[in-house]
């Protein structure tokens, strides 16, 4: 397999390292990221985390469509701010044709948007395949097996997961195994994060799939 132009990266928490993914796929690829949705804006968001340790230029990053004052569920975010997240107010941004677009979702799966929607709906309405991302720690695999059979359920193309933690075989192969789903990489705890160890990373990492295009 190859990585494809839109790839909507989710996880199976809060927490889960998707960001760190993003940006690792953002430092190989010279991509284009996309995070629809900010939760929280105390802190550094993660469009300027991944901006800031990537270094890519700023026409790289394109601005949320939602930005929420408080680090909670968007649907609840939105409440306290007085807003109302409409799957209507999404349009996918434009790129180059042979450019990569990684959306970035936030937290797992079945977090509501609204009183109906809930982040599978946007990940429908975008018609992006999916790269799951999930922790290595106990309780992965019945959290990843639960997420993949929900993004079956929803007919949502799964282009594989991602393990993030300390390596532990027995979860990658219960998990490809019963989830039927390609593990692409397993990412150890990463010391230091700057521009260049991140494409390392992303030739350890990916590389496979990029000789494969």
């Amino acid at each position: 397999m190859s990585l494809p132009n839109r790839i909507f990266i989710t996880g199976t928490d809060t927490g889960v390292g998707k960001t760190v993914v993003s940006a690792i796929l953002m430092a190989g690829l010279g991509g284009f990221y996309w995070k629809p949705i900010q939760s929280g804006l105390d802190e550094i968001t993660d469009t300027e985390w991944v901006h800031k340790n990537t270094g890519l230029p700023g026409d790289h990053f394109f601005r949320e469509t939602y930005r929420l004052t408080l680090p909670l569920s968007p649907h609840a975010a939105a409440l306290h701010d007085g807003v109302r997240i409409d799957l209507e107010s999404f349009h996918m941004p434009e790129i180059p044709k042979q450019g990569h677009l990684i959306i970035e979702g936030a937290g797992g799966l079945m977090v509501p948007l609204n009183e109906k929607d809930l982040i599978t709906d946007l990940i429908k309405k975008f018609k992006a395949p999916v790269l799951l991302v999930a922790r290595s720690s106990l309780g992965t695999i019945n959290h990843t097996l639960l997420s993949l059979e929900q993004l079956r359920r929803e007919g949502i193309d799964i282009m594989g997961a991602v393990i993030n933690g300390p390596i532990n075989p027995g979860n990658r192969e219960a998990i490809e195994h019963f989830g039927k789903t390609k593990v692409l990489a397993e990412i150890e705890p990463i010391e230091y994060i700057d521009p260049q160890n991140l494409k390392i990373l992303h030739l350890n990492y990916f590389g496979s799939l990029m000789r494969k295009q």
